[in-house]
């Protein structure tokens, strides 16, 4: 079984539906008769090891961390607006979910660009927020590999660039404020 390795132990990848993990070392086992070699990937976030065999890395959806142009480019797409559908929420929220156990970091940008509410906004329902702090949170992992910084200074960078201040009403005429 000549495997070709595609990830070395210390290396960022990311799995779909766990988001980002690091290589801790790979390991042989047996299976059902079958020798495999697995790789072991820690979520330290979830605490949680994952072992993916190493035949199986395209078909599992394993991937390496994004390029510093893809994760431009998602970012980019936060700074949108938001494009919500007019179907029911069971339906959306199927579609949000999708996105999120995708891995690519150009839908996550799409769920939390869409579900993110300004202080100005009605508030969330709580299966919105739940989805929305699960994108955020997945979409601010990646981000934080990708800028070797912590998830908390990833997170803030995400609020900051979807955080449009509200508009201040424009005074009316004759209501005693003067404008110079």
């Amino acid at each position: 079984m000549a495997d070709k390795m595609i990830f070395s132990t210390g290396d960022y990848v990311v799995y779909p539906t766990h988001g980002v993990g690091k290589v801790t070392g790979t390991e042989n086992q047996e299976v059902a008769g079958h020798a495999l070699k697995l790789y072991i990937i820690l979520f330290e976030s979830d605490r949680m090891t994952l072992r993916v065999p190493t035949n199986k890395v395209e078909e599992s959806g394993l991937r390496k961390l994004s390029s510093k142009k893809i994760m431009d480019s998602a970012l980019t797409t936060l700074k949108g607006r938001a494009r919500v559908k007019r179907t029911m929420w069971s339906r959306r929220a199927q579609e949000y979910e999708a996105k999120i156990n995708s891995g690519d970091p150009e839908l996550l940008a799409q769920v939390v660009r869409d579900l993110h509410r300004r202080p100005d906004q009605p508030d969330q329902s709580f299966s919105e927020r739940q989805i929305y702090e699960k994108a955020i949170e997945r979409f601010a992992t990646e981000v934080a590999a990708v800028d070797k910084t912590d998830v908390e200074k990833a997170q803030i960078k995400l609020e900051k660039i979807l955080y449009v201040p509200p508009k201040e009403p424009e005074p009316e005429e004759g209501d005693g404020t003067e404008v110079a």
